[in-house]
């Protein structure tokens, strides 16, 4: 794919592997918002907003350098999707999502956004990720920074059951006092195996957190985290079975180093037209 990096800007040519609604509307993501004739998303402290333009998109940043990485712009997915086009279960959702793009968010609020999502729908991860930006971050122009580590331990548990966090607020209460950014950012060196067992014994986090952490922040494409949208393809596609931990195992062997960029596609297909 092509792209021009400026200083405030990044210009896409091409429409067929860069889609923002395919790329935001997959899961991986819940700091954005769709103003109709663009999306607004936020990481960390920065915010990008992206329109389409005749030849492809633009994304208006005042971090260009961060946006390039976060939309992971350096990778080459057309050639991942001719490779996973080879399995025939991913052809029709290759097709459907052809503009899906795993991003590479920050660590941290990986962390936070997915113990949050566990058991939850989007509207309400959106709320409660929002009133933890507003509350604790720090105010930037017309938005507010996701809240550094220290500024999270300032708060007590009943802060983040008033922001809706409900059972998870124990949860977020917890972790932040078991890991900080740079024990996170240190631990990039494990092997994956090896790193989803640390972050299981993390407070909150269960396989398939782990398994979204692993995929969404540290970049790791041999995970395939299995949810009810997973477990409905399985069941409809292969033999059937509900041992989610059987089913990440089988769909890890199936697609092994690309197995991350699999569950996308089939997610985003499923939840989209699944029963069709």
């Amino acid at each position: 794919m092509k792209y021009l990096l400026a200083q405030n800007k990044i210009s896409i040519f091409g429409k067929e592997d860069f889609c923002p609604a395919h790329i935001l509307e997959c899961g991986q993501i819940f700091s954005y918002k769709n103003c109709g004739d663009h999306f607004e998303v936020l990481s960390k402290d920065k915010k990008a907003k992206i329109f389409e333009t005749e030849s492809g998109f633009e994304i208006l940043t005042d971090d260009s350098k961060y946006f390039e990485n976060f939309f992971d712009l350096k990778t080459n997915y057309g050639e991942i999707k001719r490779k996973l086009s080879k399995f025939e279960i991913l052809k029709k959702p290759i097709e459907f999502g052809y503009g899906i793009r795993i991003l590479k968010n920050d660590l941290f609020e990986m962390l936070i956004s997915f113990i949050v999502s566990a058991n939850n729908n989007i509207k309400r991860i959106q709320l409660i990720l929002g009133r933890l930006r507003e509350r604790l971050g720090e105010k930037k122009g017309d938005f507010y920074s996701f809240p550094i580590r220290e500024r999270m331990l300032t708060v007590d548990e009943k802060f983040f059951a008033e922001i809706g966090a409900g059972y998870r607020a124990k949860y977020l209460f917890n972790v932040v006092r078991q890991i900080d950014e740079d024990r996170l950012q240190e631990w990039q060196a494990l092997s994956t195996e090896a790193l989803r067992k640390k972050l299981i014994t993390l407070s909150g986090v269960g396989p398939k957190v782990a398994d979204c952490i692993l995929l969404f922040g540290f970049g790791r494409g041999d995970v395939f985290p299995v949810d009810t949208w997973i477990e409905k393809m399985y069941n409809k596609f292969y033999l059937p079975e509900h041992n989610r931990e059987k089913i990440r195992r089988n769909l890890t062997d199936q697609f092994g180093l690309y197995s991350g960029y699999a569950q996308q596609y089939l997610f985003y297909y499923m939840r989209c037209c699944g029963d069709n």
